[in-house]
């Protein structure tokens, strides 16, 4: 067993499956390096003490990714369990892909023909969110190396979750979010890791990160018709300014909702914080 403060890791995301949290992220010894080898899976019934590492996901021979396996996603879908996961391709590309298994606890398998975003663009980030009419879209980064002001995007994806069934849509770009918004590098805002949750008075809610006055910052945006489809606004309060981010929000095994990020925003420091969340009308931290 081990504490959440001693596993070096990046873009925390939880699972709550059959009365058990499963933590995936980035593996923090290697998601800026020049290799990669794959994902893994902890697993915890109180998110104190966690099990593993367990890899879910192991680089095959001749795979068509070497490095920047970054962010994966798992979710329940259809019965099976999807990862939505970055890779970094031969030519310098990058986007997210979706992989497939029959457990939390892997071992996945390739689902999609490589990229599902745009093969053209550089992405990463992807993220599922199903509307409710039951359409599966990925929400995504375009990311801010290629075109400077980094975009969130979405695009509707086919039933079995193999490729993208529409364009994508830019629903807006980091440097509208104001007031909070710091240029990265002169002139380049950072979009990272949307996460898209519906609460039950209605409301969808979008987390997303980028770099603020504090640093590394979690901040949360909405639409004006609480639908993907509609016109998006970058809030101007910030959810989490402590140089964490990266995060996405589940609800505990009593009932209660939880803030997942890594932090703090420092290679080979980095691990899964787990925060207390209240929600009216929008979500607050308790701490």
């Amino acid at each position: 067993m081990m504490k959440a403060e001693k596993i070096n890791l990046r873009d925390p995301f939880v699972l709550v499956y059959e009365n058990r949290y499963y933590l995936y992220g980035t593996r923090g010894e290697t998601a800026f390096a020049d290799e990669a080898f794959g994902f893994d899976v902890y697993v915890s019934e109180d998110l104190e003490d966690w099990e593993g590492p367990h890899e879910i996901f192991h680089r095959p021979e001749n795979f068509w990714s070497r490095k920047c396996y970054w962010a994966p996603e798992v979710y329940r879908y259809q019965n099976r369990f999807f990862m939505f996961a970055t890779f970094a391709d031969e030519h310098n590309g990058l986007g997210t892909a979706v992989l497939v298994s029959d457990s939390p606890e892997g071992p996945f398998e390739m689902h999609s023909d490589g990229y599902v975003t745009p093969s053209d663009w550089r992405c990463l980030d992807g993220t599922l969110y199903v509307s409710q009419e039951g359409k599966p879209y990925m929400v995504f980064c375009h990311e801010w190396v290629q075109i400077k002001d980094g975009t969130i995007c979405a695009m509707e994806l086919s039933e079995d979750l193999k490729k993208a069934v529409s364009e994508p849509r830019t629903l807006f770009s980091a440097s509208s979010a104001e007031p909070f918004v710091r240029e990265y590098q002169p002139a380049h805002y950072v979009t990272d890791g949307p996460f898209l949750i519906r609460t039950p008075d209605g409301k969808l809610h979008m987390l997303w990160s980028t770099y603020g006055i504090t640093g590394y910052v979690e901040a949360t945006a909405h639409s004006d018709s609480d639908e993907i489809t509609g016109t998006w606004k970058a809030d101007a309060e910030l959810l989490y300014d402590h140089d964490g981010g990266h995060g996405m929000i589940f609800k505990d095994l009593k009932g209660n909702y939880c803030l997942s990020l890594h932090y703090p925003n420092t290679f080979g420091s980095e691990h899964p914080r787990f925060i207390p969340l209240e929600y009216t009308d929008t979500f607050r931290s308790k701490d």
